[in-house]
């Protein structure tokens, strides 16, 4: 088990840890309910160290990640963030994730902790005919994604960048809470607005010290993982290895509006056939009715109580009061407003299909 930089810091304020992806994590402190709406009304920091971060530079750095890459990265000025997939062989997903433009020819790619070495080997694969410079700096750096909508006021003090400046997917290398610096990015996870801070293992105690400081007079809380996901969940974002995997198209999960087909991306000529056939299966988002947690695994019903599917993402939204979640479901059942069933034990509770996200702000 992988310890981040401030796993002593964490422990220190109470939290309790779980192992995620490999790493020893920080999954809540107070609770996950009292986090979610920290977050959702004001300012909440959590540490996701774990991310992985790798660098390709040079004048091939482009032409590997267009290849690799669903979304197209051709669009990307410097100080611009994208959100990207890499599709496999296959018609599946080996991950998602967020390439920056760095410098004209250096560009950072923001991968899922669990899938840091896949996702290494699979772009090296490629890498060998294109000869690209790629570093994994993984072990190497720290990431605090500082979210709700008082980020912005809260940190201010903390930098000379102006933040509330900053567009969303738009990002500064700056200076922050005394580093000169650090990328300052206008992401997350919570659709609640804030920022993703990168920085060395060195410099993040630092950081992570100021950022409660400076945010103490706006309620500030350490937030850990299980907020994180009903956030994302109400926002009806993916998780990869729950929505998203080896064995889901990006146009089954809705990931279209990133698979840009004006490109040769790995597997793009099937996905492109695919699409010009039609998905025979979609991820959808639904709200229970009735009472009810949506968990993982569950099966999901037509309204007759066939099964039709399972669900991928489930939660009692912290926000809406109400059981919410994602699954794949055929077409015919996967338009707004279409009555389906959640077996949770032996009941199978009714729900509707929503057009996530669950969460409107």
């Amino acid at each position: 088990m992988k310890e981040i930089a401030l796993s002593a810091t964490h422990k220190a304020l109470g939290a309790k840890m779980v192992p995620f992806a490999g790493y020893n994590m920080p999954v809540s402190y107070e609770g996950v309910t009292v986090e979610h709406q920290t977050v959702r009304e004001g300012v909440g920091v959590f540490d996701v160290s774990h991310m992985g971060e790798f660098l390709i530079e040079g004048p091939k750095a482009l032409e590997l990640i267009q290849k690799v890459t669903s979304n197209d990265a051709s669009k990307l000025e410097v100080g611009r963030a994208q959100y990207s997939c890499l599709p496999n062989e296959t018609g599946g997903v080996v991950d998602d994730l967020i390439v920056y433009r760095v410098k004209p020819e250096t560009y950072l790619l923001v991968v899922n902790a669990s899938n840091i070495d896949k996702d290494w080997a699979h772009i090296s694969k490629y890498n060998e005919a294109i000869g690209a410079e790629m570093r994994n700096l993984s072990e190497a750096y720290s990431l605090l994604a500082i979210q709700g909508p008082k980020a912005a006021e809260a940190m201010q003090s903390l930098s000379s960048v102006d933040l509330a400046g900053i567009p969303f997917y738009h990002f500064v290398v700056g200076d922050f809470a005394g580093i000169p610096h650090v990328i300052i990015s206008a992401t997350g996870y919570t659709g609640s607005g804030g920022f993703e801070i990168y920085c060395k293992n060195d410099e993040v105690q630092q950081v992570w010290d100021k950022v409660l400081e400076a945010g103490a007079s706006y309620g500030i809380k350490p937030i850990g993982l299980a907020a994180r996901d009903t956030l994302r969940l109400e926002m009806g974002y993916c998780l990869y290895g729950n929505d998203i995997d080896d064995t889901t198209s990006p146009l089954e999960a809705g990931l279209g509006w990133i698979t840009k087909f004006t490109k040769d991306f790995v597997n793009s000529e099937a996905l492109k056939a695919q699409k010009d056939a039609g998905v025979t299966r979609k991820l959808v988002g639904f709200e229970l009715a009735d009472r009810g947690i949506p968990r993982q695994g569950y099966t999901i019903t037509d309204a007759d109580g066939t099964p039709i599917g399972s669900v991928t993402s489930g939660t009692m939204s912290p926000s809406l009061g109400k059981g919410i979640g994602m699954g794949y479901v055929p077409v015919s059942h996967a338009q707004p407003g279409t009555i389906i069933g959640i077996q949770i034990r032996k009941n199978n509770l009714p729900a509707t299909v929503v057009r996530p996200p669950f969460y409107k702000g």
